[in-house]
């Protein structure tokens, strides 16, 4: 599945729902479907700057593909994450960095989020594509 389908897919299941409770309510379950991440990564250089919850993010490159794991001590947080992780873990470096995220604005995520949460978001976004740049720099020096 491409990135844009995984979008169009999120974007049909918060669809399903008119009142923001209830999109909350399937944030909140997204959160809790997602992976747990191995504790030895909830540390200082895997925690997210500008969240206001804390937020870890840990990247895995196998020279191809990037997986991600997350976590929060918010569930909405962690419920935010895991549709980033959703459309962005399991690419290449250069699908992470191209990718335009328009389901965000799309399920109206933004607009429904609190000004510090809305940053903490473009935080993570901002946080995946620099690990992608990362790599994808790592991936042409060998």
């Amino acid at each position: 599945m491409t990135i844009n389908e995984q979008q169009n897919k999120i974007i049909d299941e918060f669809a399903l729902f008119d009142d923001w409770m209830d999109r909350y309510n399937l944030l909140i379950d997204m959160g809790r479907e997602i992976p747990a991440i191995d504790n030895r990564y909830k540390v200082k250089d895997f925690l997210i700057e500008g969240c206001q919850s804390k937020v870890w993010l840990h990247p895995c490159f196998n020279g191809d593909i990037i997986t991600f794991t997350a976590d929060s001590d918010a569930i909405i947080t962690k419920g935010i994450v895991s549709l980033l992780i959703k459309v962005m873990s399991g690419r290449t470096p250069e699908e992470i960095i191209s990718a335009e995220l328009y389901f965000i604005d799309s399920i109206g995520l933004r607009q429904n989020l609190s000004p510090t949460r809305s940053n903490g978001l473009l935080s993570m976004v901002r946080q995946m594509k620099l690990y992608a740049m990362a790599y994808q720099t790592q991936q042409k020096q060998t």
